[in-house]
């Protein structure tokens, strides 16, 4: 069963408000004209009256005259009364429906204009779709609720947009990033079959390329279902110390770090999250701040009570561009766009961990170069032992 529209049961409870009104003023006119109509001014005081009626018949024969007028008047005063609130009670009848009817013609043309900004509403709802996510419905007037609403659905559409575009970019830049190692083995594989004689040291260094271009498309994929899972909002929460994620980070690239100065300060940093996830945090952040060093460069990594912080040298990176190093497949114009190892995922991968634990991530371009990465989690909370 269909319900009634909100603009028919605006009209329905404006006019039954009226009606309602209408009725109770006219109640209380009708009292007051009950009270008020025909008194006469020469009647006897309720205290006269009184002492007439507590003489005895024939005592004061003028006294009782009086009695007798009075109750005269009394009487045809009130049949006054019944008969002119009779006679208008038809009246005020009439009127009363005649009101209920205006009341229920105003109340739906009312109802319609303040609804309108609604239909407004609706129908840019109904144009908006993935494709059309442009259309905003800009709705003018007085800074009501009304439009309030508009403007905070045509936020919602800019931010979808925004989430869209970005989303189409990211498939974009992840198929673009796929395909080049995929057409580097393809290539070299191609030019060697061609090839009417191959020696086994060109096979040796085809297959050199290939395993380098598999590699690099696994780190890939690695990380883009890292980061799905990190989306995704699904995690495991158990107590984990960032001190010990950092300790593995470090020694994972114990090879890759052995031109640089490599400086850990590990107090313990007890969180609650998804080991996994956390693991990788900490990998990504201190692989990021190996990678994009140069020869003689220093990488410094401390945890505490206060999160985890990765600092490293290298080339300086422009504060105006701090923002783009967490976006996937950002990467700067500067030397850190060099490192052909690089995905573009390891800080868009942090944030989105740092995220989906509920904690915040901040980073500052150091004077000398190099970055400066701080990472807060919220701390591990034990609960109290039963006494």
């Amino acid at each position: 069963m269909r319900h009634p529209s909100i603009r028919l049961r605006l009209t329905v409870v404006s006019a039954v408000v009226l009606v309602a009104a209408c009725a109770a003023l006219l109640a209380l006119n009708y009292w007051l004209l009950y009270h008020s109509l025909y008194n006469n001014i020469h009647d006897p005081t309720p205290a006269e009256l009184a002492k007439m009626r507590s003489t005895p018949p024939g005592a004061a024969p003028e006294l009782g005259e009086k009695l007798r007028v009075a109750d005269i008047d009394a009487a045809r005063i009130a049949e006054l009364r019944r008969e002119t609130l009779l006679g208008t009670a038809g009246a005020s009848a009439l009127g009363l429906l005649v009101t209920a009817v205006a009341g229920l013609g105003i109340s739906w043309v009312v109802a319609g204009r303040l609804l309108r900004p609604l239909r407004t509403l609706t129908a840019a709802t109904r144009r908006i779709s993935q494709d059309r996510l442009d259309e905003r419905i800009a709705l003018t007037g007085p800074h009501d609720e009304l439009r309030e609403l508009a403007d905070t659905f045509d936020a919602m559409v800019g931010r979808l947009e925004a989430a869209f575009a970005s989303q189409r970019r990211f498939v974009a830049d992840a198929a673009h990033d796929l395909r080049t190692p995929l057409a580097i083995v393809r290539t070299g594989l191609e030019v060697q079959l061609a090839k009417r004689s191959a020696t086994p040291a060109q096979w040796e260094d085809v297959a050199r390329r290939a395993l380098t271009a598999t590699s690099r498309a696994e780190r890939m994929l690695d990380g883009l279902l890292a980061l799905a899972r990190s989306d995704s909002g699904v995690l495991a929460r158990e107590p984990y110390d960032l001190a010990l994620a950092s300790a593995a980070a470090l020694s994972a690239v114990d090879e890759e770090a052995a031109a640089l100065t490599v400086t850990a300060d590990l107090r313990p940093a007890p969180v609650t999250g998804d080991p996994v996830l956390l693991d990788r945090l900490a990998g990504n952040l201190v692989d990021n701040a190996v990678r994009h060093n140069h020869p003689g460069g220093w990488v410094s990594v401390s945890t505490g009570p206060e999160g985890l912080t990765v600092r490293n040298s290298g080339p300086p990176v422009p504060p105006a561009d701090l923002d783009r190093l967490f976006e996937p497949f950002q990467r700067l114009t500067t030397g850190r766009a060099a490192n052909p190892s690089s995905t573009g995922l390891g800080l868009a991968i942090v944030r989105s961990i740092v995220h989906a634990h509920a904690g915040t991530i901040t980073a500052a371009a150091n004077p000398d170069g190099g970055l400066t990465v701080t990472v807060t989690l919220p701390e591990l909370t034990v609960p109290a032992a039963p006494r």
